[in-house]
């Protein structure tokens, strides 16, 4: 069964308005309130300002258990190169995550689970999350009382863009996403003219060395088996060439799918950091600080078949795929057990799904011999297949949200007629909402 019209139409109007006037993390204030609009009138009770700018709405219906659907707000200081007739119009900034996807997708099934007056009773709690991108948002929202307001959830879903054929879903059948440390360090040297360096302590050439052996502890103390991934993500140092700056930045990412690896890689930065800032003679140790940190995001294994099977029964066998898991990360895993210390929820399940969203003809094209890479999440050139992608999110996340809250599918739900048994032919089918391409 199809989306309904006017909800798909809402939902695409409310996808293009976030991709035109994307907020990045921490100043999602315009967004908070697009979704908190929408929630309060489809009647859910509504509370704003959770964690920062989160949003969540809350629809009760008698005795029954609470699902809770979540949805990121915030987008990335990148500068869009899409050539979309919607790009972003804030410089600077861009959703090229997908989150808008997501928020657009999360709204079209809350607004359908409102109007089915009969086929599930409970609890459904639609949240808006802040701060993904930086790994903080989730337990913010936990920190501000999200569960003591709106009661701890049976179940928590959510889904995110990848780099697979618009129409599809994927799950994994163990992790997903990778767990992450974020760290920031601060090098300090003794600045002074570039024309006597050595007068000073170049903080620079501390934080060059540091970045080549920093290379090692992936490729010299991680096991090969173990999958892991140190990144210097940013180096930033002085403001003019003949100028010995008095400090050098570094942010790091690392991440692996075992905590002890993940603090193992941690000690082994530190270390390094501290080792290069001796060996240079800086004249105070670096000041190392953990600025975000996630779990490996590892799904309940019955909920995941459960709901696996749900998307196969509407959507089609051949749409639901595998998932193989990814070193990306982010901080879902805090709403279910690896937060139970935040929100005493032990027994909280949780499933998440990927959502394919590749235009048809670029994953043909890819897929050709010598064919172009696809552009990953994050890239500029990262654009969705909206018109095919969308409703696909809208009815997973309802088709997940309804079989949680003990009901079967809506009435007349099923696979579509002549619907694609396999990616391949699926692949052949038409999309795209202007000339997009997807990561």
């Amino acid at each position: 069964m199809a989306v309904p019209p006017d909800v798909l139409r809402a939902a695409v109007e409310l996808y293009l308005e976030l991709h035109t006037h994307p907020e990045p993390s921490g100043a999602e204030e315009r967004t908070a309130a697009r979704l908190a609009d929408w929630l309060r009138a489809d009647g859910y009770r509504v509370h704003t300002g959770l964690g920062g700018h989160g949003v969540a709405g809350v629809l009760r219906r008698g005795t029954g258990p609470t699902v809770l659907l979540r949805a990121e707000l915030d987008a990335l200081p990148v500068t869009e190169r899409t050539g979309l007739p919607y790009a972003s119009e804030v410089p600077g900034v861009m959703h090229a995550c997908g989150h808008d996807l997501h928020l657009a997708a999360l709204a079209g099934a809350a607004r359908l689970l409102a109007r089915a007056t009969a086929g599930w009773r409970g609890t459904v709690v639609v949240v808006g999350q802040p701060a993904e991108e930086t790994l903080t948002g989730a337990r913010a929202l936990l920190g501000d009382g999200l569960y003591e307001r709106c009661g701890v959830p049976d179940t928590v879903l959510a889904q995110h863009a990848a780099p697979l054929p618009a129409g599809t879903v994927a799950h994994a059948g163990g992790a997903v996403l990778a767990g992450s440390r974020t760290l920031e360090a601060v090098l300090h040297g003794s600045g002074g003219h570039g024309g006597t360096p050595h007068l000073t302590v170049d903080p620079v050439v501390a934080a060059a060395a540091a970045v080549l052996r920093l290379q090692a502890v992936v490729s010299r103390e991680t096991a090969p088996a173990e999958q892991a991934v140190l990144t210097v993500g940013r180096l930033r140092a002085g403001e003019l060439a003949n100028v010995v700056p008095d400090r050098a930045e570094l942010a790091l990412s690392l991440r692996a799918f075992g905590e002890e690896t993940l603090d193992r890689m941690a000690a082994a930065t530190r270390r390094v950091l501290r080792a290069e800032s001796d060996a240079s003679g800086c004249p105070r140790p670096p000041e190392i600080t953990e600025v975000g940190r996630s779990p490996a995001l590892v799904p309940d294994a019955a909920l995941t078949a459960a709901v696996r099977g749900a998307h196969a029964d509407v959507l089609g066998a051949g749409r639901v795929l595998e998932w193989q898991p990814a070193t990306a990360t982010e901080d879902f895993p805090w709403f279910g057990p690896a937060g139970a210390a935040l929100h005493g929820g032990e027994h909280v399940r949780l499933a998440y799904w990927m959502l394919g969203t590749v235009p048809a003809a670029r994953w043909r094209a890819a897929l050709a011999p010598g064919g172009e890479p696809l552009p990953s999440n994050h890239s500029p050139a990262f654009a969705p297949d909206v018109r095919t992608a969308l409703p696909t999110g809208v009815r997973a996340l309802e088709l997940a949200a309804r079989h949680a809250l003990g009901a079967g599918p809506a009435p007349g739900a099923g696979p579509a007629p002549g619907a694609a048994s396999d990616p391949a032919a699926l692949a052949g089918q038409q999309g795209g909402l202007g000339p997009g391409r997807r990561s």
